[in-house]
């Protein structure tokens, strides 16, 4: 060791100690003190699932204001995004018909977000089942018009992170209508994006292109799924009935809701954290997205109860809108990118509320990596030992340039995708030591890129 850098290392011994101390202390308070489980038992107990547009995305935006409120944050307000509108309208109906096998069986379906409707008295027709994207493609359209196309492309259960499982399914839910629709399907029903074995179906987005036929879309359980591909391997002229009605309507005024804690040193330099308020219309919105907004509230009331005067602007956004149009996370970009606002960090919360794991850290630079890298040592006590470069988020997404660095909070993944999108996502399923344990580690977080930037 040099003489230089054994004059320093007291230094930063105790600046060292002084972080894991403070650290504590976060945790200490969220485990004994913490909000955040109250606060979601009512968000999803009182107020429910709350799609953009709906009475009930309208409550959770004033129920958001209020609560941040009673922190006596330095500035709250209101940030105004015309929202999407689209309503399931009555529970969709689906049965496997005319089959030599068996009578008709009723399945589990759930209209896919934006989906058009049936006619009135539904469709009928045969079925063809697809493994994907390109075997549909292949088969090409003398085979599929007339018909509804199956996707029936599973989880790769392999992966250890689900997500990754999912990114690897998902294309069929949000391109696979538009697809089938240029061959000429008249509808389609996708196996659930899930990682387990159930009878809940998994709602979700759909992307209709401009440039083809809008076909209805649903999705069916997996447990129907499989029942459904059993029977095909029989008799593959069975036909499916489906009769569902959803609409949109038009755009709604909504908003996004923003609470910040000024910083003493450098107010300019801003660290967001966030998750989306709005959820599916079906369940509670609890681990998709309602953890994910109580956490970010967490952090500043954290700070507050903590005394502690950041140096960096902190502001916590709840987002409208992530689930079906991202209309929310596009519009603060837009108002920051015009007001010529310096984000230096954006962490995200949107992957549920179970045991955290660590953050992926997308940093602009190598060298800035490596020095938030160098915070695992203090965050792996806590049981955050799983950083690396993989991060971001879809409502952050958009702030990205070349100053910013994108974080997405990780938590154990494992759960998450058994409930996601499901009637099944409510409060009960939601662990209060894992949720308070999930705000603290974004508090500590916050903390260090306060404390020493990126």
């Amino acid at each position: 060791m040099t003489l230089a850098a054994a004059l320093c290392f007291p230094l930063v011994a105790n600046a060292q100690n002084q972080d894991s101390v403070h650290i504590r202390k976060i945790y200490d308070l969220a485990l004994t003190q913490g909000q955040s489980y109250e606060q979601l038992r009512y968000l999803t107990s009182r107020i429910g699932a709350r799609l953009s547009g709906s009475p009930q995305a309208a409550a959770a935006v004033e129920w958001a204001r209020q609560e941040m409120e009673k922190m006596g944050l330095d500035r709250l307000y209101l940030q105004e995004v015309m929202v999407p509108h689209w309503v399931r309208g009555d529970k969709e109906y689906a049965a496997i018909v005319n089959s030599k096998i068996t009578p008709t069986r009723e399945v589990n379906v759930l209209a896919l977000g934006g989906s058009v409707s049936t006619p009135a008295l539904g469709l009928t027709a045969e079925v063809i089942e697809v493994n994907g994207l390109d075997e549909l493609k292949k088969l090409g359209k003398r085979k599929v018009q007339g018909k509804i196309v199956f996707f029936n492309r599973g989880f790769d259960q392999t992966h250890i992170i689900t997500g990754h499982a999912y990114r690897g399914a998902v294309d069929q839910r949000s391109s696979g209508p538009s697809e089938a629709g240029r061959l000429g399907a008249v509808g389609v029903v996708v196996r659930s994006m899930a990682s387990n074995n159930d009878d809940f179906p998994h709602t979700g987005g759909l992307r209709y292109a401009e440039d083809a036929p809008k076909v209805p879309a649903v999705a069916i359980s997996t447990k129907g799924a499989d029942l459904l591909s059993k029977l095909l391997k029989e008799d593959e002229k069975l036909q499916f009935h489906l009769r569902m009605n959803p609409q949109w309507l038009p755009d709604v005024l909504s908003y996004n809701v923003i609470g910040e804690i000024k910083g003493s040193e450098k107010p300019e330099e801003i660290i967001v954290v966030g998750g989306h308020l709005d959820s599916w219309d079906i369940g509670e919105g609890a681990h998709d997205d309602g953890t994910g907004c109580v956490q970010s509230m967490e952090v500043l009331r954290l700070m507050k109860a903590m005394g502690y005067k950041p140096k960096r602007t902190i502001r916590a956004v709840l987002f409208m809108n992530e689930e079906n149009g991202l209309r929310g996370g596009t519009k603060y970009a837009e108002v920051a990118k015009k007001q010529g606002e310096k984000h230096i960090a954006a962490i995200e919360s949107d992957a549920g509320g179970f045991t955290p794991r660590g953050f992926g850290i997308a940093t602009t630079t190598e060298a800035a990596y490596q020095k938030a890298l160098a915070w695992r040592e203090l965050l792996a006590p806590y049981g955050l030992h799983d950083i690396d470069r993989n991060g971001g988020g879809a409502d952050i997404g958009p702030l990205k340039d070349d100053r910013v660095a994108l974080i997405g909070f990780r938590p154990d993944s494992q759960r998450y995708f058994d409930i996601h999108h499901t009637a099944n996502d409510t409060f009960d399923k939601v662990n209060r030591r894992e949720l308070e344990l999930g705000g603290a580690s974004m508090a500590a977080l916050v903390y260090l890129l306060d404390k020493y930037g990126l």
